[in-house]
């Protein structure tokens, strides 16, 4: 079987998106398991591998970027003309994977702030992504083989998220977590529900918003998943905890990933579960203060392109649809 065509997106061009994409299609262990396609602007690829001393990739995949010029892109500056361009990128990786040119996408780091300044209207990759493929009740899910959280609630302001909460979003995303580590590690997971109080709210004593967790719960067990919550989360991920269970539901973002980030940073993947297509990422930011230098670490991004090209070999290129 011939290997899996992955889209690479280089994600903000002034940050260190397309040094870790060059990065990596010098490594052996991707020309081992895929080809790789690079969406990028030449002009930028060829500026980047230029200062670094590394060629430009063979496979390279140019969009059309208006009014973008490459020769006048600075470093580590947020400018609109480079939000466009990631966002032009992140296009036509999703066309390619949607028409079948590409059987996975892996999207370099963005920076929010250029996203919204080109006048783009989504808080992030994951709901983008969604959104062009049509889908919604999409999960984001952050793994390593060590440690795996899945999101209730993703890229919203803090003081929103409980009334984005509810025991049906929590059963939603817990059947895809359930179903994308059974998938990915061959057996039944042992999953954790975070509380969201501290002492996950201790009997109401600190706020009711822990009590909707127990529904779902309940309607979890009963349809066969090992679950158990909420959990403290100031324990939830304490040495014992860790090895009692196989993946941890967080009721919003920084509750999941600053546990993750911790342990796993330097080489995390983060998944879109409820998506038609195979999307994988790296873990991390545009890192603007060492972008160009060299300085920038590829492991995150060798880590998600490994896992892509898992998933369509073993799985094809369908994705983790949701689960209705």
């Amino acid at each position: 079987m011939s290997l899996p065509r992955i889209a690479i997106t280089m994600g903000d061009p002034a940050g260190i998106g397309p040094e870790v994409a060059l990065k990596a299609c010098m490594d052996a262990r991707i020309a081992a398991v895929c080809q790789p396609v690079v969406i990028a602007s030449r002009g930028i690829m060829e500026r980047v591998a230029g200062r670094l001393g590394l060629p430009v990739p063979e496979s390279l995949n140019e969009p059309r970027i208006p009014g973008f010029d490459a020769a006048a892109i600075l470093p580590g500056e947020i400018h609109p003309l480079c939000g466009a361009a990631a966002g032009a990128c992140i296009e036509a990786a999703i066309a390619g994977c949607l028409r079948g040119d590409f059987d996975a996408m892996v999207t370099g780091p963005i920076n929010k702030t250029a996203i919204a300044a080109a006048g783009i209207d989504f808080p992030g990759h994951t709901e983008w992504i969604a959104s062009r493929c049509g889908v919604t009740g999409e999960t984001m899910m952050m793994y390593h083989p060590d440690i795996a959280v899945a999101l209730a609630t993703c890229h919203q302001p803090l003081l929103s998220v409980p009334g984005s909460l509810s025991p049906e979003r929590l059963i939603t995303v817990t059947r895809q977590f359930h179903s994308a580590l059974k998938r990915l590690r061959g057996r039944k997971p042992r999953l954790a529900i975070c509380g969201f109080n501290p002492h996950a709210g201790e009997g109401g004593l600190f706020g009711s918003e822990d009590e909707m967790v127990l529904p779902a719960v309940y309607e979890l067990l009963q349809l066969g998943l090992d679950v158990e919550g909420p959990l403290p989360a100031d324990t939830a991920f304490a040495p014992p905890n860790r090895r009692r269970f196989d993946g941890w539901v967080c009721l919003y973002h920084d509750q999941g990933l600053i546990p993750f980030k911790a342990l796993a940073f330097e080489d995390g993947v983060n998944v879109t579960l409820g998506l038609p297509i195979v999307r994988t990422s790296v873990d991390h930011g545009t890192a603007f203060d060492i972008a160009w230098h060299g300085k920038a670490e590829h492991r995150s991004l060798i880590a998600a392109i490994e896992l892509a090209a898992r998933l369509v070999l073993k799985e094809g290129s369908a994705g983790f649809p949701v689960l209705r």
